[in-house]
């Protein structure tokens, strides 16, 4: 087990590399200068303004200097935003984008995995035939039409949900929706193809054989197994469903990363764009790597560490 979590920090670190090495270089590949906006300035205001956040200098030495900000966890001030430095931003708004992703993921898991498990244990009848036809839908239509289409129904023609912000229970409904039904069809389908498999195997029929009841069948020996591929996908969806609040929070208007990840593109705001890259790309590779271990914990037939003499 040491081994293989060494081995994975070593490939986490040089993956991260990596992407703070595209990022930074693509962003810088970009022509034009985040100042090129600002009006009313002449060209001994906007070099000084470079000088300041190092742009003046020589690309390498830039990325010299980033690299060793990230390292401290120091990701530098705003250029749009300067009394506000990345950490600040990152401070604010990804508890917020955090909390959406959570509630949605939770919402997805636990209805995907319900509509899955009905639909596997009615197959081939009235009930399947609705959840399966509920997943394609929720695969097919992008979440920001969704979340359009609930924002005109509910909010606009029958008041009754409000939009924009984050300060009430109500507020999170709609956005939550928009976001997990997506990942919430995905695990449907998986979960009912996986349950039907299952309910195939061997021990099962042992099970029914020996007389327990279909729910200790279901839940205790059918239902865990399952749900392997479920957790195989999880990292996945994670990463679907926090980048795709992005969109979803300008959307909603919602104060999370979104709002100052699409603003930073628009302004080119490079500390906030390379900073909330790397913040998210850091996330998101230590959440894989959960779901692996994961992944092993829940199937003692998958070492996570090479056997003796092999």
């Amino acid at each position: 087990m040491l081994t293989y979590i060494v081995k994975r920090f070593v490939t986490m670190i040089l993956t991260l590399w990596i992407i703070v090495t595209l990022t930074f270089f693509l962003m810088h590949a970009v022509p034009g200068s985040p100042f090129n906006q600002e009006r009313g300035t002449n060209e001994t205001v906007q070099a000084n303004l470079k000088s300041h956040y190092h742009l003046d200098e020589p690309l390498l030495t830039q990325y010299a200097i980033y690299l060793k900000s990230i390292v401290t966890f120091d990701f530098g001030p705003s250029i749009k935003q300067p009394t506000a430095t990345v950490n600040d931003l990152l401070g604010r708004g990804f508890p917020i984008s955090l909390e959406l992703g959570l509630w949605t993921i939770l919402v997805a898991v636990i209805s995907g995995i319900l509509l899955g498990v009905l639909a596997a244990l009615k197959h081939n009848g009235i009930i399947d035939y609705m959840a399966m036809t509920i997943a394609v839908l929720g695969i097919s239509i992008p979440n920001f039409i969704l979340a359009t289409q609930l924002i005109e129904t509910f909010a606009v023609r029958l008041n009754i949900l409000p939009v924009a912000t984050w300060s009430s229970p109500k507020h999170m409904i709609l956005p939550i929706i928009a976001l997990a039904t997506g990942p919430m069809a995905i695990i449907a389908r998986l979960t009912r193809s996986s349950m039907l498999e299952v309910l195939t195997q061997d021990y099962i029929k042992m099970a029914r054989a020996k007389g327990l009841s279909p729910a200790k069948i279901i839940f205790k020996h059918a239902l865990k197994n399952a749900l392997m591929p479920v957790v195989t996908i999880l990292g996945t969806l994670l990463a679907g469903i926090l980048t795709g609040t992005f969109v979803l929070e300008k959307i909603f208007a919602i104060p999370g990363m979104g709002k100052y990840f699409v603003e930073s593109i628009n302004t080119r705001d490079y500390p906030v764009i390379m900073g909330t890259t790397v913040f998210y790309s850091a996330f998101l590779i230590v959440m894989l790597f959960l779901v692996d271990l994961a992944y092993g914990l829940l199937d003692p037939r998958i070492k996570l560490h090479k056997k003796e003499g092999k």
